[in-house]
């Protein structure tokens, strides 16, 4: 079985994420004790895509994610590294368009899309910087960016919990639910390894976003950052902000 290190490699992250394909969204289920299709809602309510829009769901999977965007008659690209989720997305949803997207060279032209967003996805891309800068080129001006990731908790009783659950449970329950439980040890590795809410706020805002946000689910496990492209090429000030179940976190 394979399984991806911390220097993500994209041949590793796109050979391991094939080998998981098929049980991939059971497995997010049970390991998540199903709050990932939660998640998923929040990310949905977000994005909030609308009728004619143009929506490219990165580290798409299996367009699990792709199908809440298309409700209100938004037209979805649903991209990814893996062959595997891709075929796998292409059975389950034939009416939604999978294409091989690498989301540090993506193969589309600038300013495409009203919104681009990954869910659980950015954490895996070995050039994070880049990335962010080809979402930026792909947006329209005005356009959104929504990303939804592992984050750090924010409450340090519950941080200890969780890191336990992490680098023990986690990996046990993968043994029993999926067909490479080692890449669940990669997946408790880099979450671990992933910077904390504020941190990555700013790395959005120095690839050259505007009012960036972010949104703590589940008390920090999860956080949904959200940004726009300028409408102009010099931008304006920057807003960073936590939002916790409720109010959004603006930077300074």
């Amino acid at each position: 079985m394979n399984r991806a290190q911390l220097d993500k490699q994209p041949a590793d992250v796109a050979s391991m994420f094939d080998d998981v394909a098929s049980r991939y969204d059971l497995t997010n289920d049970v390991l998540t004790f199903g709050l990932a299709r939660s998640w998923r809602r929040t990310v949905a309510y977000s994005v909030a895509a609308g009728p004619g829009e143009r929506v490219l769901d990165l580290a798409a999977g299996t367009g699990t994610s792709s199908m809440t965007f298309t409700h209100h008659g938004a037209e979805v690209i649903a991209g990814d590294i893996s062959t595997g989720m891709l075929a796998e997305g292409r059975r389950r949803h034939p009416r939604i368009d999978f294409i091989y997207a690498d989301a540090m060279d993506l193969p589309f032209a600038d300013s495409s899309f009203d919104v681009v967003t990954i869910s659980f996805g950015i954490r895996n891309v070995n050039d994070v910087d880049r990335a962010l800068h080809e979402m930026l080129r792909v947006l329209k001006p005005g356009g959104r960016l929504v990303i939804c990731e592992f984050s750090t908790p924010t409450l340090d009783a519950f941080s200890l919990v969780y890191k336990e659950y992490l680098m023990k449970a986690l990996p046990a329950i993968a043994r029993a639910v999926s067909s490479n439980p080692d890449a669940y040890v990669y997946l408790a590795e880099s979450i671990r390894a992933w910077p904390n809410q504020d941190a990555f706020a700013h790395q959005i805002l120095d690839a050259g976003f505007d009012q960036v946000k972010y949104r703590n689910l589940t008390g920090g496990i999860v956080a949904v950052h959200h940004a726009l492209k300028p409408a102009e090429a010099a931008g304006s000030q920057a807003d960073v902000a936590e939002q916790g179940s409720a109010p959004e976190t603006h930077l300074p």
